[in-house]
């Protein structure tokens, strides 16, 4: 069963006075659920440490909400306060400051398989210093050297599949043509306006 992502992203209000505003300094600005990545495991392993099968080093993992969530992101939580886990939250700058050249740790590439006779049939094995026991018992040991330590990257085929052995960064996970690109670009256009440490994203999963 796939996990999905809720949340929005917030901006800090310059003119917040608490005897004008009474719902606090921050403000929702997005809901996440207009750029909705359902199931994304990948990128949630990699930002957040949900779901991280590949064993990335998250960005943030599990802060809890903040303190002061605005009381937008509020009325969703507490609706369904029960079904979410996980919930944390990242500055623009915080995100705007990642390596995209990490690897995961201890990871030396992903096999990424794709049946071209059933294009929803698309598995991702995640390899060390040993071809991952899943793919090998599926497709055998890939024809690029009997140990990942000797391989080169490459594609081949077994059957309808097609596979490709690639070195993989957080810049494929979260990257410049990645689904969250868009998440990315909202949040530096705001930060424009209220400063990379007044924009952030908050998040929790079901």
């Amino acid at each position: 069963m796939p996990t999905d992502v809720y949340g929005g992203i917030e901006v800090l209000d310059p003119h917040y006075d608490e005897d004008f505003c009474a719902e606090g300094p921050w403000v929702l600005a997005l809901d996440l659920s207009l750029l909705c990545f359902d199931g994304d495991h990948t990128a949630f392993g990699c930002l957040f440490g949900v779901r991280n099968t590949a064993g990335w080093d998250p960005v943030v993992p599990a802060r809890g909400l903040p303190s002061d969530a605005s009381a937008g992101v509020l009325r969703q939580y507490e609706e369904y306060r029960n079904e979410w886990h996980s919930p944390t939250w990242a500055t623009w700058k915080e995100l705007r400051d990642i390596d995209l050249g990490e690897t995961p740790v201890g990871v030396r590439g992903l096999v990424t398989a794709l049946d071209t006779a059933d294009s929803a049939l698309h598995r991702l094995y995640w390899v060390s210093d040993v071809w991952n026991a899943s793919l090998v018992e599926r497709f055998g040991v890939p024809p690029l050297g009997g140990t990942p330590v000797a391989a080169d990257y490459g594609e081949w085929a077994v059957g309808d599949a097609r596979l490709r052995y690639e070195r993989f960064t957080r810049r494929q996970a979260i990257g410049p043509g990645s689904d969250w690109e868009h998440v990315f670009n909202v949040m530096e256009a705001l930060a424009g306006r209220f400063g990379a440490e007044g924009v952030r994203l908050v998040v929790y999963f079901d």
